[in-house]
C-alpha cells in the first residue's frame, strides 16, 4: 500500500480543517491545540437583537467546531499510525483495511467487515 498517497491526503485535510476551525473559533490560550467557539463580531454596545444573534452564532459555531475537532483528531491519529507503521490495519480484527475504504476515508480505523 502506498502510504505516502494517504499521508498527502491526510495532510491536506488537516490543513483544511485547521482553516475551517479558525473560521468559527480561535485557539484556546489555556489549552494548547484546542479551539474555542466565537460568536459574530459586535459593536461596543449591541442591542438585544444583536445579542440574540451573537448567542445563536456562538451556539452554531460550537457545534460546528466540535465536529471539526473530532475529525481533526481522527486525521491526526491516522497520521500517527502512518508514522508508527500501523496504518491500514483494522483496529478490531487486526486485518488489512481495504484500500477502497481508505480512499473513501483515509482516517478509517476498521475494515468493511468490522465497521460499526
Amino acid at each position: 500500500m502506498n502510504t505516502e498517497h494517504f499521508k498527502q491526503r491526510l495532510e491536506a485535510e488537516k490543513t483544511k480543517l485547521e482553516a475551517e476551525m479558525a473560521a468559527v473559533g480561535r485557539k484556546n490560550p489555556a489549552v494548547p491545540g484546542d479551539f474555542e467557539p466565537v460568536g459574530s463580531e459586535q459593536g461596543a454596545e449591541p442591542d438585544e437583537l444583536d445579542q440574540a444573534k451573537d448567542t445563536q452564532s456562538f451556539e452554531e459555531n460550537e457545534g460546528i467546531l466540535r465536529d471539526l475537532e473530532l475529525r481533526y483528531a481522527d486525521v491526526n491519529a491516522a497520521l500517527a499510525r502512518i508514522e508508527s507503521g500501523t496504518y491500514g490495519k483494522c483496529s478490531a480484527c487486526g486485518g488489512d483495511v481495504e484500500e477502497a475504504r481508505l480512499e473513501a476515508d483515509p482516517a478509517a480505523t476498521t475494515c468493511t467487515k468490522c465497521m460499526a
